[in-house]
């Protein structure tokens, strides 16, 4: 068996970046008001998000100003309802920007951001712990793998409103968001009970087959391969898994466009599984 390896996603960044630029660039007036998949928050919304996650990042790891700290943050629902105000305010204040000053301004900060990424260690301890995949202390590896899988899914929300979606299940772009998603499966089954040796292969269809492994051994633990033949394997299509991973799709719809092959009662909990603060 082959374990799940470290992600290095920084020179992806700004590569990532650039797509959203020229995505943006591109959109009409009618297009910035389009609602996406996220129930609240139309494509503008979601930019503007995207250029608030740059000018955090900046301002709390680079600049060591934190401004509105947590209070009461006694569990993890405390926390999402902290980022939800957070990102409400956010949006309701930058509704007076135009599409072109949020442009320019992504763009900048953009910029700023990934050069900041670039400095950093990606073995040393990160500033914010991989909550969904259940660590107390993460590496930055994967605190900046966890941020690209933000920004790939918050500009797939909008390439999805503007029907623009298949670029980013590219295997370059989206291979690294499915690779730091399923690091959430030993946390999310840490409560399903396994035999000796149960082996669950998930594997993800799109242009080419990726597949992981959970295995059970006095707890579930990740792999990226392995010979042994699993006892379940769950078939998830590219464009449902990323919705899963981000509570865009409903349970019950997900496991009818997949496929268990096995053991259901293993298979079925992925689809509840959420790699995202929500």
């Amino acid at each position: 068996m082959k374990k799940a390896e470290q992600i290095d996603v920084v020179a992806l960044m700004s590569e990532l970046d650039t797509l959203l630029f020229k995505l943006l660039e591109g959109l009409s007036a009618d297009d910035w008001d389009k609602q996406t998949i996220a129930p609240k928050w139309k494509v503008k919304d979601v930019a503007v998000h995207l250029l608030d996650g740059n000018l955090r990042t900046l301002s709390m790891l680079r600049d060591d100003y934190y401004g509105e700290k947590p209070e009461n943050i006694n569990s993890y629902q405390d926390l999402i309802d902290f980022l939800n105000r957070l990102n409400a305010d956010w949006v309701k204040a930058t509704k007076r920007l135009s599409p072109k000053v949020i442009i320019d301004l992504i763009k900048s900060s953009g910029k700023e951001y990934c050069d900041f990424l670039a400095t950093l260690n990606l073995n040393d301890k990160a500033e914010f712990s991989v909550a969904w995949a259940g660590e107390n202390e993460s590496k930055n590896w994967f605190h900046i793998a966890r941020e690209y899988t933000e920004k790939w899914h918050h500009q797939q929300q909008i390439r999805l409103a503007v029907c623009d979606e298949q670029k980013l299940l590219d295997e370059k772009w989206y291979l690294p968001f499915l690779d730091t998603s399923v690091r959430a499966l030993p946390h999310h089954y840490r409560n399903v009970k396994g035999a000796a040796k149960d082996l669950i292969k998930f594997t993800f269809i799109g242009k080419t087959e990726k597949s992981w492994f959970l295995y059970y051994d006095n707890g579930w633990a990740l792999f990226a391969s392995t010979n042994q033949e699993p006892n379940c394997e769950v078939k998830i299509r590219d464009n449902y898994a990323w919705k899963i991973f981000t509570k865009a799709i409903n349970r019950e719809e997900a496991i009818e466009n997949s496929e268990i092959i096995g053991d259901i009662k293993l298979g079925e909990k992925i689809f509840d599984m959420i790699a995202v603060m929500a």
